[in-house]
């Protein structure tokens, strides 16, 4: 595992409004083998999007209206850029019995989504092609490679979700406390409490996901501005089959037959995924890197305060230029 170095990004060309659709971008829908539509935004690239192509995705109950700021500045810097919404969440349907519970049967369900969606993308997309993921979103990248479903000439994962923050126990015995509260009741049942008020934000839920108020308000005004977006807690159902995901990863072999190049941002101040394990992958991954932060950063750290974040992106840039440099014309 090598550390990632730092290089000073320069500064954007006039400020991103996190709360407005560039004009530039497009937004549109891909139907899935089964006939299933997600939502999906595209940027063209500064200059044609000579710089390559970033396929990105989001965490669990998000949405790419989150990330603008992050999608135009890669589109600045020359890339083309695409983000769609998971199957079942945000604009993409639900999968579970109401509009606000996260569910899914099997995060394979996830990953054969990303390879059809990948295997098209990828024919559209000018070279090199970068696949990034933020939590869940980097779980099921490093599910994707691990499973030999995608082939990015190089990947990303903020905090990723490789291993869920909670108890100090064996994953086995995690995976099969969940696995029973699935048969005590209907495994699309919310597996933990989001608010008294349905559609009403948890208190303290900002100081697990940044620093920054005014990005952490963006969330919350997207949310008000297209409710569709809203998603609450996460079922018993993905609990389950997120320790079954999270355990294939840790199978022996799994992460060292990965050949791809993989940045991993993670921060120790996470409390929602497990710093640990991002670390534990980023050493196991035969050219993994690590860009780690402390009480600095929380979970979201390309929606964190400017410090982190432009620390972040920096660190993103150098790695891109280095293990994956512009093409030649």
């Amino acid at each position: 595992m090598e550390e990632a170095a730092i290089t000073v990004l320069p500064a954007p060309q006039g400020a991103i409004d996190r709360r407005a659709i560039p004009p530039h971008a497009s937004e549109s829908t891909h139907v899935l083998a089964d006939g299933h539509a997600i939502r999906r935004i595209d940027w063209p690239g500064a200059a044609g999007g000579e710089r390559g192509s970033i396929l990105f995705l989001p965490g669990r109950g998000d949405f790419y209206e989150k990330y603008l700021e992050t999608l135009e500045q890669w589109h600045r810097a020359g890339w083309r850029v695409t983000a769609v919404d998971w199957r079942g969440q945000a604009g993409s349907g639900r999968l579970g019995k109401d509009a606000v519970t996260g569910h899914v049967d099997d995060f394979t369900d996830w990953t054969s989504d990303l390879a059809h969606f990948w295997s098209t993308w990828r024919r559209e997309a000018p070279g090199p092609h970068v696949l990034a993921g933020h939590s869940m979103g980097g779980h099921l990248v490093m599910r994707a490679l691990v499973d030999d479903l995608v082939d990015p000439d190089a990947a990303i994962l903020s905090a990723p979700m490789i291993g869920m923050s909670g108890p100090p126990l064996p994953l086995g015995l995690l995976h099969l406390v969940a696995r029973l509260m699935t048969k005590l009741g209907e495994p699309t049942r919310p597996a933990w409490k989001w608010s008294e008020k349905p559609g009403e934000m948890p208190a303290r839920r900002s100081a697990l996901l940044t620093h920054d108020a005014d990005r952490y308000a963006d969330e919350l005004w997207w949310r008000e501005e297209r409710p569709e977006l809203v998603m609450g807690p996460g079922s018993w159902g993905w609990v389950e089959r997120a320790y079954a995901s999270a355990r294939r990863l840790e199978e022996a072999g799994a992460m060292e037959a990965v050949q791809v190049p993989v940045l991993v941002i993670s921060t120790s101040a996470d409390r929602l995924v497990s710093h640990a394990a991002a670390v534990r992958a980023a050493r196991r991954l035969p050219k993994g890197e690590l860009l780690a932060f402390g009480e600095e950063a929380r979970h979201e750290i390309l929606r964190e305060a400017d410090p982190v974040r432009d620390r972040a992106m920096a660190g993103i840039a150098e790695f891109l230029d280095r293990v994956v440099p512009q093409e030649s014309s």
